[in-house]
């Protein structure tokens, strides 16, 4: 199982998630989020985990300028779009940077996994996430997850990730609900907004391996 920490914002999280073994960590583009990074603050991040775990670059709807900065001060291994980006964008982001992009969807009943085909025609993996309160100002579950069960029948053709509420005392469930190829988590390993916890980060990862359910067995 892929395990993603994502919206990491100090060395320490960073420390964490490494040192947990995650196969992915996530850092933030995007000033809404309490787990915003700016690309200055993002490099010595980056330069921490480079080699160790692959460096995923969230944004929404970013223009030109930003995904420059990323590239320049982070040049992750793959792109995260979280936005209302189409399609098309999609491609012409993988043309203009050479990297891979997953494209998120936001998931709160069946119809809204009906554009699915069209991003895995462009993207190479495809994440999918809770969709926001309608007041919301960022997109993301807000550390409530979906009803899971919508993704039991789905035919997807990419490696897809789960995310939307997860922690670690349902990412087992989860897994067992969706069978993905990767799990993702933010909210669910913080203490408050934007502040990892470190020892959630440990627990959510031996769960995800199914290492806590190997130890109690033992």
């Amino acid at each position: 199982m892929i395990v993603k920490i994502c919206g990491i914002k100090d060395l320490a999280a960073m420390d964490a998630a490494l040192e947990a073994g995650a196969d992915m960590v996530g850092l933030v583009f995007f000033p809404a989020s309490p787990r915003n990074v700016t690309p200055a603050e993002a490099t010595k991040l980056a330069a921490r985990a480079r080699g160790k775990a692959k460096l995923v670059a969230l944004s929404v709807d970013a223009d030109e300028r930003l995904i420059d900065a990323i590239e320049a001060s982070v040049a992750p291994d793959l792109h995260q779009l979280h936005g209302s980006e189409t399609p098309a964008a999609v491609t012409a982001l993988r043309e203009k940077t050479g990297k891979p992009v997953m494209k998120a969807i936001a998931v709160a009943a069946a119809t809204d996994l009906a554009p699915l085909a069209s991003y895995e025609a462009a993207a190479d993996w495809i994440l999918f996430d809770a969709k926001a309160p309608k007041d919301a100002t960022r997109p993301g579950g807000h550390g409530q997850p979906f009803d899971w069960s919508l993704l039991q029948n789905i035919n997807h053709s990419k490696p897809v990730m789960l995310s939307g509420g997860i922690n670690p005392d349902n990412v087992v469930q989860a897994i067992e609900a969706v069978r993905p190829d990767a799990v993702d988590v933010s909210s669910g390993v913080e203490s408050a907004p934007g502040i990892k916890d470190r020892e959630k980060i440990f627990a959510f990862v031996r769960a995800a391996r199914g290492e806590a359910v190997m130890e109690q067995a033992s």
